[in-house]
């Protein structure tokens, strides 16, 4: 199976450690159909079948790189009073802040307000420079949850230099998963963030400023994006901060429900 046979079916893809191994699968029901091979490239079913107590489940994929969205949701953007963009404006979250399902995002040693952010994040499935916007979507291999974490004080602290970085790099800042969801339709999608499981965030991904083909288009004009990358769409209204002992959890039906605790 290919990425092109992926992108036509709706199938939910894991990583998972069974018996001290890393394997991948696709769920089907309450089990998890172990393949063989490459996600992105060919996977081929080895017969295995497992169920979900009985596996660890992993960040779905390995990113190179993980790519953050700022002011992409008119809501947002017209709350904050922030100027239409005319390009994606992005960061790039730092590779020590990637976490799994239900991994244990730490706060920081330094004070200061810790807000959560539940994004759609756009999984890469093919190696893409340069590639045209109607082209973008057969570079896409999926869609994931996440929670681009970020310690909201330190942003603008410094007057000479927005400390976007460091903001949102800390370890344990960019959960994502519980699963990689092919054969979606992003633009029907709604992102919901409940925090200790009252809603704060119900929003839906048809009011991006740029489309997830324009996203993946014109970003890889700037970068060449590889399988396993992630770009993180941005966020809208109801951003919130945690306070430790909370349960935060992004849903997207179709895709699931990434839950993390922050302690």
């Amino acid at each position: 199976m290919n990425i092109h046979e992926h992108q036509g079916k709706e199938q939910r893809w894991v990583r998972f450690i069974h018996a001290g191994k890393i394997r991948f699968g696709a769920v089907e029901g309450t089990a998890i159909h172990e393949y063989r091979g490459d996600m992105f490239g060919d996977a081929t079913p080895t017969g295995a079948v497992h169920a979900w107590d009985d596996v660890g489940l992993l960040a779905p994929t390995q990113p190179t790189k993980v790519i953050a969205l700022w002011n992409n949701f008119r809501a947002l953007g017209e709350k904050l009073q922030l100027a239409v963009p005319a390009e994606p404006l992005y960061l790039l979250k730092a590779p020590n802040s990637y976490l799994g399902p239900n991994g244990v995002i730490r706060k920081p040693l330094c004070d200061g307000k810790v807000v959560f952010e539940g994004e759609l994040g756009i999984v890469i499935g093919k190696t893409c420079t340069a590639v045209p916007e109607a082209q973008a979507l057969s570079h896409v291999f999926g869609y994931t949850c996440a929670n681009d974490v970020t310690v909201a004080d330190i942003l603008h602290r410094d007057p000479s230099f927005a400390q976007w970085v460091r903001a949102k790099g800390f370890d344990t800042f960019c959960p994502f998963g519980p699963v990689v969801a092919t054969g979606l339709d992003p633009s029907t999608l709604v992102v919901r963030t409940l925090l200790n499981g009252d809603v704060r965030q119900d929003y839906s991904i048809s009011d991006m400023r740029f489309s997830v083909e324009q996203l993946v288009s014109l970003i890889s004009f700037d970068m060449t994006l590889v399988p396993g990358d992630i770009i993180l769409c941005g966020t809208s209204i109801g951003v919130g901060s945690m306070k430790p002992g909370s349960l935060v959890e992004v849903e997207i039906a179709g895709i699931g429900t990434l839950s993390n605790r922050f302690e």
